[in-house]
């Protein structure tokens, strides 16, 4: 009778071979993941609640296949530096929801570039199709080894950086005229909205977060400031690919943290009565419109509407 085990030997060799090949290539063996000051596993740790809506730490734990305890200790040490926060969810307090904090974005963001850069740094230095034949490798792999995972990126919030204000005016120009049929008046609004931003910036009583999917823009929003106590919330935009993901909700819910723990009390923001998705956002986020008006601007008529909430 042929052992099993002796019969694949040469495959699990091979296996193994391989693994410690890719995880000294990747650097997951240092104490400092390719530069960072996180090791691979706090990284991944950071990855997850940065582009998931509220995880758990056991549901973390569980798509990791990392031990519950292991992944308590690390959020601790993430909590201790103030980078992640729990708060309880909104149907089972006894459940804890997490989130990156400002600083924690802060932290996590340039980490998660250096990684980009770093990869993309790899694959520019192969060929073409060597590049190609790699990825197809991987996809293999990865489809071989868990036929149920999902091909899909999930999306990452992250603070504006040099580069973004001309993609935040392109994409709300084409979706605007695409969706509303806007003209270009409409882009050039949202050039100058975006100048002052950069003109005005002020971290303290402003923000801007970009969400990101497949290293593609698709969606933003924007904080500032209409006096002493108020804030302005501007911008919110969507792309048509990312719909469904609850990005829009996201990006108001994480506006609204930010005025908060900016000081302002209360909040305010413009928009108009055939932005229907958009209005849905913001009535669910606890907005009530408290004034319109016939606007005829853009090449469209509509009724322009304010609406405010208290924070």
């Amino acid at each position: 009778m042929i052992d099993p085990a002796a019969a694949l030997a040469p495959d699990v060799a091979a296996f193994r071979q391989f693994s410690r090949f890719y995880t000294a290539y990747i650097g997951a063996l240092g104490p400092d993941h390719q530069g960072s000051a996180v090791s691979l596993t706090e990284m991944r740790v950071l990855y997850e609640i940065a582009h998931r809506d509220g995880p758990t730490a056991r549901e973390i734990s569980a798509d990791m296949r990392v031990d519950p305890g292991y992944v308590s200790r690390l959020l601790k040490g993430f909590r201790a530096k103030g980078w992640v926060k729990a708060t309880p969810d909104a149907s089972d307090g006894r459940v804890r929801r997490l989130s990156l904090t400002e600083a924690g974005r802060a932290a996590f963001t340039p980490m998660y570039d250096r990684a980009n850069v770093v990869a993309a740094e790899a694959l520019a230095a192969l060929a073409p199709a060597d590049r190609a034949r790699l990825l197809a490798a991987m996809g293999t792999i990865r489809t071989v080894l868990d036929p149920a995972a999902s091909p899909a990126e999930p999306y990452l919030l992250r603070p504006h950086r040099p580069g973004d204000m001309g993609e935040v005016v392109a994409a709300h120009g084409r979706l605007y005229a695409a969706e509303y049929g806007f003209d270009m008046s409409f882009e050039a609004l949202v050039a100058r909205i975006a100048a002052d931003f950069i003109d005005q910036f002020d971290p303290a009583r402003h923000c801007c977060w970009i969400a990101e999917r497949d290293g593609a823009m698709v969606g933003s929003v924007f904080v500032v400031d209409a006096d002493e106590t108020t804030a302005k919330l501007r911008m919110l935009f969507v792309d048509e690919r990312a719909r469904g993901l609850g990005i829009g909700r996201r990006l108001t819910e994480e506006a609204m943290r930010f005025a908060r723990s900016a000081g302002y009390t209360r909040m305010t923001l413009w928009t108009n009565d055939i932005l229907t998705a958009a209005r849905e956002i913001y009535r669910k986020a606890g907005f009530t419109c408290v004034a319109s008006a016939p606007l005829n601007d853009f090449g469209v008529s509509m009724m322009a509407e304010t609406w405010e909430r208290d924070l």
